[in-house]
């Protein structure tokens, strides 16, 4: 938690390059607390898309990985190319600079279109939902709620969201805020998301990214 703080202060921007392709197969099941996938960012070559463009970048930074979103009501999502069911993701995240009014927060069964997410706000609120069709739509909820549990601001958050099944559920700091029932997807990669409402320049920082088998 303390690296993410420093990463705050340090980071820089980079140029970029993006590409993506879906594995063919799932990984196999693995007993639960397995770990599935982890990355610190340490390496630039551990497979996150790399992108840089007037709308923003996406790119590993100073030991994180930072998401930039120069557009408005634009969501920009990284994912390590991975395929699986049932996960665990958890990251440290925190914002750089730009409007509390954002979205941060995780992606799993990405299948090259659709995904569900899980997302708060810098200002305190949370999410979760289904991106498919090319909309979305929260679970479970009509709207974000607030959150006493989500740290605003600056300050750094832990996030966490289970994709066991049909039932989703979200987790920040350590406290569950939601869980939502769905079976629209089954399988796919994971990630990180950020993006925008209706101002721009969210900039944000991750670190510690770990899928286990929930």
């Amino acid at each position: 938690m303390n690296r993410i703080l420093l990463l705050i202060v340090l980071l820089v921007s980079v140029s970029l390059a993006c590409a993506w392709t879906l594995p063919a197969t799932a990984q196999p099941a693995a007993a639960s607390g397995s770990v599935l996938f982890q990355d610190d960012f340490s390496r630039n070559s551990s497979g996150w898309d790399r992108m840089l463009a007037n709308e923003g970048v996406m790119d590993y930074d100073a030991g994180g990985y930072r998401i930039l979103v120069n557009a408005l009501q634009t969501n920009f999502w990284s994912t390590p190319h991975q395929n699986l069911a049932d996960v665990r993701i958890e990251v440290d995240t925190g914002k750089l600079a730009g409007p509390d009014e954002n979205r941060i927060g995780l992606v799993c069964r990405f299948n090259g279109t659709d995904y569900y997410f899980f997302i708060i706000s810098s200002d305190g609120f949370y999410g979760v939902g289904l991106y498919a069709g090319g909309k979305a739509a929260l679970l479970g909820q009509a709207e974000m709620q607030s959150s006493e549990n989500i740290n605003k601001g600056l300050a750094v958050n832990h996030l966490r969201a289970d994709c066991a099944g049909n039932t989703l559920t979200f987790f920040v700091n350590g406290f569950q805020v939601a869980q939502a029932q769905d079976s629209t997807l089954t399988a796919g990669d994971v990630g990180l998301l950020a993006g925008t409402f209706a101002t721009p320049g969210v900039d944000i920082v991750f670190d510690n990214f770990v899928v286990l088998q929930p």
